[in-house]
């Protein structure tokens, strides 16, 4: 089992979650995130006071799939996420070790 976290920009939430959906990944979690690489971030004015926002929103997409699903849902991640300027994002990719439906008992593959 693979688990690809995604940093995205939080306007493409919902294309890459259709593009997941097309990939047949059936389970995301979402978590609102902050923060910056090489964008770093940018200089604003408010209220004629110059601040640095050096902490952009961005939103952090986990998913965990099967080995052989892990390439597919990390081409539709970056295609739908992609807008070809800076800040689109990362994706890293992970083994898992073991999965547990806590509901059912279900384990690896058949809890995912």
């Amino acid at each position: 089992m693979k688990k690809i976290e995604a940093i995205i920009k939080p306007f493409k939430l919902d294309e890459v979650k259709e593009a997941l959906h097309e990939v047949g990944v059936s389970g995301i979690t979402v978590t609102e995130a902050k923060g910056f690489g090489r964008q770093k971030g940018h200089t604003e004015l408010y209220r004629g006071a110059e601040y640095v926002v050096d902490f952009l929103p961005k939103v952090k997409l986990e998913v965990v799939v099967a080995d052989d699903q892990a390439e597919r849902v990390v081409e539709a991640i970056a295609a739908a996420a992609q807008t070809g300027r800076i800040g689109d994002g990362k994706i890293f990719v992970s083994t898992i070790d073991s999965a547990l439906r806590i509901r059912t008992g279900e384990k690896d593959d058949a809890a995912i």
